[in-house]
């Protein structure tokens, strides 16, 4: 895996000429730039998509495969693809482009010093920090606007539509005392509360507890986590899904439970906190977000490294 992770990065990296390399590579250590992250349009520290040149384009998403999973990996293609759908739609005021992405790297993948790297633009942010033999990959950011793309009520494009269904399916599956739990607001946030704090100091959490669901949505419950997780490769899903205790979990719901309305939801536990937001654009614009309160930007990586 960190020999898969580390080839990638290298092959962009190898690909730069000295410029670009100065434009890309900062050190680790600059903690400012690391945890200064976002997922609203707009230009970036580092080299964009629409600068490099084709096979240079190519190796950054041979970054992002490499790091997520297969059906996450498609999930942001497509979530960078949608920026040309955007732009159509609002009848190119905004200048969207599909390529205004940019790729930062912190250190690089030689020795035994911790490195890493962002790819980030409207709707996506994937930050990743390798250090001691272990790899972060929070906070991990995907978006959608249109988060739906219909044609006869039948839907053609939707990139986050399990986050939506299974979120969903779990209420369904709720009896009614478990979800007067869960639904805590009839309003819905303005967007996911965490925003793109540097660090979040978790809230107490609120909603419904695995213990108050049954068995059966309590399984629906993990198998949502899950889903957040396995957005990254196996080996690091399978990792993170360890620190999690299933039984401190909360679900809660805020907002409509119509479908077309606005919604929220969030899933928080000691290791994970879980947002999804579908309010804007009459409820056809989405925000996801899974963090890791303890760790994000890797600093419990890299703290354990300096310790």
């Amino acid at each position: 895996m960190l020999h898969d992770i580390a080839g990638a990065t290298r092959r962009f990296l190898d690909s730069l000429d000295a410029d670009q390399r100065d434009d890309t590579v900062r050190a680790v250590t600059d903690d400012d730039l690391r945890h200064s992250w976002g997922y609203a349009p707009g230009t970036r520290p580092g080299l964009v998509l629409g600068d490099l040149r084709r096979n240079q384009r190519k190796f950054v998403h041979g970054m992002l495969a490499a790091v997520l999973s297969p059906h996450a990996y498609a999930q942001a293609a497509t979530v960078m693809a949608f920026e040309d759908v955007l732009d159509h739609r609002e009848g190119g005021d905004r200048d969207r482009h599909g390529s205004d992405y940019w790729t930062l790297l912190f250190g690089t993948p030689d020795g035994d010093e911790p490195w890493g790297w962002r790819v980030e633009g409207h709707h996506l942010s994937v930050n990743v920090v390798v250090a001691h033999g272990r790899v972060s990959v929070t906070p991990l950011a995907l978006g959608a606007n249109p988060a739906r793309v219909t044609h006869r009520g039948r839907v053609v494009g939707q990139p986050l539509h399990l986050e939506e269904e299974l979120a969903r399916e779990l209420l369904d599956r709720m009896g009614p005392a478990a979800r007067d739990l869960a639904v805590v607001s009839s309003l819905t946030p303005h967007d996911i509360r965490s925003g793109n704090s540097p660090h979040v100091t978790p809230s107490e959490p609120v909603g419904v507890t695995p213990a108050q669901l049954g068995k059966p949505a309590a399984a629906l419950l993990v198998d949502l986590v899950r889903l957040y997780l396995d957005r990254l490769r196996h080996e690091i899903a399978y990792e993170e899904f360890a620190r999690i205790d299933p039984e401190r979990l909360h679900f809660s719901w805020e907002g409509s439970t119509r479908r077309g309305e606005g919604h929220y939801y969030r899933i928080q536990g000691p290791e994970v906190l879980i947002e999804y937001n579908n309010t804007f654009n009459e409820a056809n614009h989405v925000h996801t977000v899974w963090r890791r309160p303890p760790g994000d930007f890797g600093d419990d990586l890299l703290a354990a490294r300096n310790a």
